[in-house]
């Protein structure tokens, strides 16, 4: 029988030469677009998250003694160069961090579409910095645990975390920096869900990494953005402690839409939002002019959330499904990343 063993309540793993971990993906409701150091991977602007319920990602990673190279492979098959290049260089972070050289094999099972916008960087680096560094016999706590994933992906450090979790984007640049950019959960549990719209699942053309710095280094409207996002964390933290789900709402939209304003405006434009995506908003629009409070949110894709009450999801979703070609899934405040591990 396999159990699932919670980070959050464990900072002395058993060293092991083999670990499975388990993450899921998270959905930011106050956005994290752009980094002002990119070695570290240090945000512009703090961001809060919902951990979802679905689309875990199952990494396990086995150390390989007497191998020259690592293996990888993603829903049973090697990985691509670029995707390789990306996996190996977290590795030998985790390498460097134990003071060891050996190479591993990595097998990594995604259930949310890769490269679709669905945060699937975010549970896969997650899982990848909980099952390496276990396997590897690091004994960190969730704090740097949490820092560790965001060298892979900067959104993986929430989905360390379950529920709702801020990134503390800190200050300034270098080592000091690194320390001060980390995760942690907010003491809050909140009957929310999100009703996530599928439009399209294959990956984006252009990469979050290349839109990030592209945005911020060409777009009249990203330093306005920037600025408004610090206030809406602020706002944020108090509607989710307040569980004001009409204000948290109007703040997760208004900073979707911003981020995505942002991006048009950016010098060529990109653009995530497709005409079904746009439906979908038209429908949200309808959906709250009707009585139901149903608000959206849109990471880096064509997919689009929408924040409802649990007890209205059947509404919200009911009223999406009449779209055509749009696909729904349902998800609550979900778990941390976890340890698993055989029993006896």
């Amino acid at each position: 029988m396999s159990t699932a063993e919670n980070l959050s309540t464990r900072t002395d793993a058993v060293i092991s030469d083999s670990a499975t971990a388990v993450a899921y993906p998270n959905m930011a409701l106050v956005k994290y677009w752009g980094k002002r150091d990119e070695a570290l991977i240090l945000p512009v602007n703090s961001s809060l998250s919902m951990t979802l319920n679905i689309f875990p990602t199952t990494t396990r990673v086995t150390v390989i003694p007497r191998s020259h190279r690592d293996a990888i492979i993603l829903n049973g098959r090697e990985a691509d160069h670029v995707t390789r290049q990306r996996i190996v260089r977290f590795l030998d972070l985790v390498r460097r961090l134990a003071d060891r050289h050996e190479r591993v094999a990595v097998d990594t099972t995604n259930t949310v579409p890769t490269g679709a916008g669905l945060a699937s960087s975010a549970s896969g680096f997650a899982a990848l910095a909980a099952a390496a560094s276990t396997a590897f016999g690091l004994r960190l706590d969730q704090r740097a645990l949490s820092r560790l994933a965001r060298r892979g992906s900067g959104s993986a450090c929430r989905s360390i975390f379950g529920g709702f979790v801020i990134w503390h984007g800190g200050k300034g640049f270098g080592p000091r920096a690194d320390e001060g950019c980390f995760a942690e959960p907010i003491a809050a549990e909140r009957d929310w869900a999100l009703v996530i719209a599928l439009v399209d699942s294959e990956p984006k053309k252009i990469s979050s990494r290349a839109a990030m710095r592209h945005t911020l280094t060409t777009s009249p409207l990203y330093l306005p953005w920037a600025a408004a996002a610090t206030a809406d964390l602020a706002h944020m933290r108090v509607a989710i402690e307040q569980d004001d789900l009409v204000a948290a709402g109007r703040i997760a939209e208004h900073n979707a839409l911003g981020m995505h304003a942002a991006l048009l405006a950016a010098r060529p434009a990109i653009r995530y939002l497709s005409p079904r995506s746009l439906q979908v908003l038209d429908r949200v629009e309808q959906v709250r002019a009707a009585g139901t409070p149903a608000y959206a949110t849109i990471d880096a894709g064509a997919n689009v959330a929408v924040l409802c009450a649990r007890t209205d999801v059947p509404r919200v979703a009911a009223a999406l499904q009449e779209l055509p070609d749009v696909f729904t899934h349902v998800a609550l405040p979900g778990p941390a990343a976890a340890i698993r591990r055989s029993d006896s």
